[in-house]
């Protein structure tokens, strides 16, 4: 068979697609192909052979498309097989299953192997899929194990051991900062500790932020201020909430000019509740960049479960941390904006603010640091 390709020699160069091949970019595989007729394969965009000259190359959005060139698939990129970062990120999401189905904390070689990687590889690659490293990872689990245990009704013991502690003793060295309090106050519904809060007004609504002694515990928008004090007083039914402190309203403030200034970021520890799946998209949330957004597919990709599209989804909505997690920068694949808790048009607001002030020189807002 003559291999034969008709190209449009003077618009390949110039087409969006050819820079993300020129530049190798690995998150173009899976979306998009390139045949060259010198050599008559078909290649992904990441491919690590010698650039092409695009005049012998043709841009396909389809892999049947490459086919129906009657080339052949390219050995060194293999563009019909998964492409290394969804294979990467299939490997990351197997060591996620190991930790939480595991009784115990697997070791890092053991869970290195499981994958096939060498330990060190393995620990970078982790952590730079989850923003966790293994071990922390495990630790969350483990933590959120616990706190179903007590929430269910299960003895502080019990829970203890369920979670895969070894020794009650072990446990309590860390309680605190597992729980955010003692066992038993968790137990209780919270009984006993402290929230600060404060109340303000945004060019977008009311804004309510509240603080626990680790660090901010919420950032709730809406119109009526008494109905997020009722929101508050039913996240924490049982602690002491103290309002009225000028100091905190300082705070207040802070959060208030990163709302309507975007670009200047928010440094503050925060008080992330939440479930180990839901603090991997949380975290993955606050590495993007006031101004951008991404899909919850993408989300779901980057945190290795690139099938959990709906529990990315479910996650965004159980933020309770405004703002400061930043889950309105996440829209579908067709960029349509929905889905938010604090209502659609703030979330069309915030993002318009932010891309209005973005420039090519911003700087990338700092990420709020998760204690």
């Amino acid at each position: 068979m003559t291999k034969t390709l008709r190209h449009n020699r003077t618009t390949v160069a110039d087409d969006p697609r050819w820079a993300r091949i020129a530049a190798r970019d690995k998150t173009a595989d899976g979306h998009l192909w390139y045949s060259v007729a010198t050599t008559g394969v078909y290649c992904r965009p990441s491919c690590s052979s010698r650039l092409a000259n695009p005049k012998n190359v043709a841009l396909h959005d389809t892999l049947e498309s490459a086919r129906a060139t009657g080339f052949r698939p390219c050995k060194r990129c293999d563009p019909e097989g998964a492409s290394i970062e969804s294979g990467n990120a299939a490997l990351v999401a197997k060591a996620c299953r190991i930790i939480e189905d595991g009784e115990d904390e697997p070791a890092l070689n053991d869970l290195a192997d499981a994958v096939g990687l060498s330990a060190s590889y393995f620990h970078r690659l982790f952590k730079a899929t989850t923003g966790l490293t293994p071990k922390a990872y495990a630790a969350s689990h483990r933590a959120q194990k616990v706190r179903e245990g007590l929430a269910s009704g299960n003895t502080v013991t019990g829970a203890i051991y369920d979670a895969g502690f070894k020794s009650s003793s072990r446990f309590y060295e860390t309680s605190t900062g597992i729980l955010g309090m003692t066992p038993s106050q968790y137990r209780a519904g919270g009984t006993n500790e402290e929230i600060r809060f404060a109340v303000g007004q945004t060019s977008l609504g009311a804004i309510l932020v509240a603080s626990s002694g680790k660090g901010v515990a919420s950032i709730l928008l809406g119109d009526d201020p008494d109905a997020l004090v009722r929101i508050l007083q039913d996240r924490f039914p049982k602690a002491r909430l103290i309002g009225a402190d000028r100091d905190y309203e300082t705070l207040v403030a802070r959060v208030v000019g990163l709302i309507e200034e975007p670009q200047i970021g928010l440094d503050l520890p925060l008080d992330v509740r939440g479930t180990a799946f839901q603090q991997r998209v949380w975290r993955a949330l606050q590495e993007i960049p006031a101004g951008e957004t991404v899909s919850y597919a993408e989300i779901a990709r980057r945190i290795g479960a690139p099938k959990a599209v709906r529990a990315v989804a479910g996650a965004c909505a159980a933020n309770r941390i405004a703002v400061a997690i930043p889950c309105h920068r996440v829209v579908h694949n067709d960029g349509s904006i929905s889905g938010y808790a604090w209502g659609v048009e703030r979330k069309r607001a915030l993002l318009d603010r932010e891309t209005a002030q973005r420039s090519p020189a911003a700087r990338r807002p700092v990420p709020a640091r998760s204690r």
